[in-house]
Formats: C-alpha cells, sequence, structure tokens
C-alpha cells in the first residue's frame, strides 16, 4: 500500500536497484510514481524541457511540486525525483496563473 505525502515531506528522490540481473526502481521511484498518477494533479509541462519537468499540485494542501530527472546522463533520465518548489517560483517557471 502507498503512503500519501506527509505535510512535513518536501523532498523524494528514487533510486535504481540491480536484482536479479535487472535494473528497477527503489520504493521510493515506485512511490512517485504512484503520486504521479493517483494522487498529484498535473498542472503544467515545462514549457522548454518538455516532460522532463513537470509541475503537480497536491489538492490536499495546495503545495506544488516539481518531477524532474536529475540523472539525464542515464537512460531515461535516470531515477525520478519529486521536490516541493514555491508558488512563486511554479508560476514564473512553468507560465501558470
Amino acid at each position: 500500500m502507498q503512503v500519501p505525502l506527509a505535510p512535513t515531506e518536501t523532498l523524494l528522490k528514487g533510486d535504481w536497484v540491480f536484482e536479479s540481473g535487472n535494473m528497477r526502481g527503489d520504493e521510493v521511484e515506485d512511490r512517485i510514481g504512484w503520486l504521479t498518477s493517483e494522487k498529484l494533479i498535473q498542472v503544467a509541462i515545462h514549457p522548454e524541457y518538455g516532460a522532463w519537468e513537470k509541475l503537480y499540485r497536491d489538492l490536499s494542501d495546495g503545495r506544488f511540486w516539481e518531477l524532474t530527472f536529475p540523472h539525464g546522463e542515464m537512460q531515461g533520465g535516470g531515477p525520478k525525483q519529486l521536490q516541493v518548489i514555491p508558488r512563486d517560483e511554479a508560476v514564473d517557471k512553468y507560465q501558470v496563473a
């Protein structure tokens, strides 16, 4: 069972693990996937970087969350990162109201 975001959480960093001859996402990676598909609402895709940077909103507390792939040198951008960003930064960076 996946866990919703706690008010004290501000950063989730996924990782990849090598298991049984395969690379797969860790529990945090899986949780980020669940949150972005089931709990958070996608607000925008970055106008310049496209799907490599996406903005989400948590309707339970109004916080903006940014999904990025900070390891661009890795296959598929590497593990995901989900981080709270301030409203003014979200508005400026993603050109949303």
